[in-house]
């Protein structure tokens, strides 16, 4: 029997470079800092409060916009800390991670020929929802130089043209580690006035800015709020990715269209854990914490990475470390990755696959969200460097 032909709806997408590596690193036996997941547990009060709820009957099917509760404590934190009412009822929804809230919302907004502007280095999920719904990616490269990576306003200005319909935005961002400023709120709220140009801000490492820093959402600013999806993570926020339960918060009318699609593609999204979840939030320190937590860790590596010739870019939030390593190997990126992964038994990410054009900068990426013998390990390995 002769299996039908498929043409593939992404034609230009193969398996992703987290895929890849992460393989290598089990290979080889290596640490893996390359995909962004903890190597350690979460509370074992959010455990219990998750038991609970399964003991407790919620099991069935919840509400398709997410658990009441859940949606209210999203609802009261994004207030408390932004400033920003959003109604729990019409303007959140709880989503399967943060992934399929980025591909909902692209698809739910975008058109085919409509253009979406795109922040490169960008997260690999970005450009095929653009593909699925039939739109076109307009890359624009961030600038990167001593004081690390930023976003040119005024290049992306230029950008734009009558058939935008979205900027996807980022930040904290992955894979740089960088963090947009009220400055730069301001700088794009300027370039949207006027237009029916809508926001995705990806901000799923919300909770993860340093040195005193705080995080400038979108739904901080009344003028980008107004036009925006604000996307985040519980899977990030409380060290639980396989959880896979994230939310979305916009505009009453934004929010309409976001569940339309929502619906038939996820419908609903796993109930203990939305309980759980809701239970667990009425304390607010575990994330408020998460700075503090992480900012450690960060410090911990880089400062056993000084003594190498790789060359620290800063690293603002997230818990990513992007290093330049021209001075150590004139491999490519990719190629480089691989060698630490095969013969210093580290294994970090190439940030070559998170532009559209491949483009070689002599920078890979390290995640830090490891116990702290982790972090010692992998430095331990590196010190050869």
């Amino acid at each position: 029997m002769t299996t039908p032909a498929l043409q593939s709806r992404l034609p230009g997408f193969g398996t992703t470079v987290f895929s890849t590596m992460s393989a290598l690193a089990s290979q080889h036996g290596a640490v893996n800092l390359g995909q962004g997941f903890p190597d350690f547990g979460c509370d074992l009060r959010l455990l219990d409060a998750v038991n609970d709820a399964m003991r407790a009957g919620h099991n069935q099917y919840p509400l398709m916009t997410g658990v009441p509760a859940l949606r209210a404590a999203i609802s009261s934190k994004i207030a408390a800390l932004y400033g920003h009412a959003y109604d729990a009822a019409s303007e959140i929804t709880v989503t399967a991670g943060a992934t399929q809230a980025l591909t909902t919302a692209i698809l739910c907004c975008m058109h085919p020929g409509d253009e979406a502007i795109v922040i490169e280095p960008a997260y690999d999920s970005y450009l095929p929802a653009i593909a699925l719904a039939g739109g076109v990616a307009v890359p624009l490269e961030m600038e990167v130089g001593e004081h690390g990576y930023s976003v040119p306003w005024q290049t992306l200005a230029a950008a734009v043209t009558p058939r935008t319909r979205l900027i996807v935005i980022n930040s904290p961002h992955n894979p740089t580690g960088s963090v947009l400023r009220r400055s730069d709120l301001d700088q794009l709220a300027a370039i949207v006035a006027g237009t029916d140009i809508l926001i995705l801000s990806d901000e799923v490492y919300e909770h993860m800015v340093y040195d005193g820093q705080t995080h400038a959402s979108v739904a901080s600013h009344p003028q980008l709020a107004e036009r925006a999806f604000v996307v985040s993570s519980f899977g990030k926020t409380y060290h639980v990715t396989g959880w896979k339960v994230g939310y979305v918060a916009a505009p009453a009318p934004l929010s309409a269209e976001f569940r339309k699609v929502h619906q038939y593609n996820v419908f609903t999204v796993n109930t203990p854990m939305q309980h759980g979840l809701a239970a667990y939030m009425l304390d607010p320190a575990p994330y408020l914490g998460l700075s503090d937590f992480y900012q450690r860790k960060r410090d911990l590596f880089r400062a056993g990475l000084a003594g190498t010739r790789l060359r620290l870019l800063p690293a603002d939030g997230t818990y990513f470390q992007c290093v330049d390593y021209r001075a150590v190997s004139d491999l490519p990126e990719a190629q480089f990755a691989q060698w630490l992964t095969s013969e210093l038994k580290v294994a970090a990410i190439p940030v070559s696959p998170f532009y559209t054009s491949q483009k070689e900068s002599g920078i890979v990426r390290f995640c830090f969200a490891k116990q702290d013998d982790t972090l010692r390990l992998a430095l331990d390995r590196l010190a050869a460097i």
